[in-house]
Parts: C-alpha cells; structure tokens; sequence
C-alpha cells in the first residue's frame, strides 16, 4: 500500500488509500466470513498468489485492520479482524448490496474461480436442511479449462460441510451437473434453481428428497436490494461454455 496519497480532505478518499488495492476487500470479506488461516484465506479469495496475499496481509496489520496471532507451542498462525476492520461490515454490506442491484449479471458471473466457488460452498450448505445422516453430494462443472471439474461436498450431521477435490469413498446421493455462472446465478440470487433447471444449465439426478428441497438447503448470499438482484438474461444460450467474457 506504498503510494501518493490523493492529496484531498474528503474522508472517502482517505478509506480509498487503505481499502482500494487489489485483493483488500476480499481478504476482508473472507475474514468476516470466518477464515483465519493463510491457507483458509487462500483457497476463499482464489486466483492470489502466496506472496501477494502475505503481502496484503502484512499491509493490513500495519494499518490495524487485523492482528496476527502465532501458539507459541505450535507456530500455528491466525489471522483476526480488529473492531476497525469489524466497524467497516455496513460499508461492505452496502457495496455488495450496490453491486447485485447495478452491475449486470453477466459481468457479475463471468470468469469465476470454481476452486474459489466450491470453497464458498462450505457456508451455503445448509447442513440442519438435509437428511439427518451423512450426504454426500457429487458438482460436475461443464466450464472449460478447470484443474478439477468434479467436486464433492460431504455433510454430517454435527459437522462442518467438507469440500473435496478426490473421491470421498462414499456412495453419492445427489448429482448436480452445472457450470460456474448457473451455479453462482443461484447463489446470488440472479436467478433460481428452477428456472436454470428450464433453460438447461442446471441438471440434478439422485435421491428425490434432495432434489425437491434444493431452495431450502442451498443457502443464497443474504444480499437483496430493493427490486431484487439484476437477473441473468432470459435469452442466453443453453451451453454456457461458449459464453465469452
């Protein structure tokens, strides 16, 4: 964060000076959803180097926006936001409530990270939704070029969801065939499982229970402006992979 200072007296600019370098708001975000460890933060952020994100880190200590926090007995580190960095959430609340209002879909959804999506996965899960028993649930993106097109999310009754890139070695209930922008449009809102079901981009196969109660266990980002998100257009071509961003 070495640079000029705007050289103005608005406060605006002065949060601008702290907050606007690349990767800053995402690594706060994914903080305030839980993440504290470099590797947690890593995989939640996506497409950032190692040396980029130490680097963030560190800039973000300085400015008194998290506190690095090493056991003594392990060397295990932490990271933890400050009350300064807490105190920003209704700011970011209303930049992402801004953003699914005006920002179209389309470059909304576009060029996602699936490794980074899949890892969000563990919070949109609602786990208390599902059968009261171990679930394991198969996501095969169509998306091209991907170091892993298949995932599995493992749910527990009692545990965290878990994430995996390998076969867990359990049967599977549900199959969810799909690409990043019908599964993201989801999440956020911008559509819905019915209707990326109808336009061909989504496909479920498995256990009934699973498919019928899709809206109940797979949580939405709680960002909802007046009017609702900007949706993803209707007249969109049924393979996604052709979509250019």
């Amino acid at each position: 964060m070495q640079k000029s200072p705007y050289g103005m007296i608005c406060p605006i600019t002065h949060a601008c000076q702290v907050l606007e370098p690349k990767w800053t708001i995402p690594i706060l975000t994914e903080l305030w959803a839980g993440s504290t460890k470099f590797n947690e933060l890593r995989r939640g952020i996506g497409n950032i180097s190692p040396t980029l994100l130490t680097r963030r880190l560190k800039e973000l200590e300085a400015f008194g926006l998290i506190e690095r926090i090493e056991d003594p007995a392990t060397g295990a580190v932490d990271y933890v936001r400050t009350q300064s960095a807490i105190d920003l959430e209704p700011a970011l609340n209303a930049l992402a409530m801004w953003a699914q209002k005006h920002v179209e879909a389309e470059a909304a959804l576009c060029d996602l990270d699936v490794s980074g999506l899949m890892w969000q996965m563990r919070k949109r899960i609602a786990a208390d939704e599902l059968p009261k028993r171990r679930v394991v649930i198969q996501f095969r993106f169509a998306d091209e070029g991907l170091d892993y097109d298949t995932y599995w999310a493992l749910c527990q009754p009692g545990a965290e969801v878990e994430i995996c890139t390998a076969i867990p070695g359990f049967d599977v209930d549900l199959y969810v065939e799909t690409d990043s922008i019908s599964l993201a449009a989801v999440l956020t809102g911008r559509s819905s499982a019915a209707r990326e079901i109808d336009a061909g981009a989504l496909y479920l196969s498995g256990e009934a229970l699973l498919i019928r109660t899709v809206d109940r266990w797979l949580k939405k980002f709680p960002y909802h402006p007046d009017g609702g998100p900007a949706q993803l257009a209707r007249e969109r071509r049924a393979d996604r992979r052709s979509v250019a961003c």
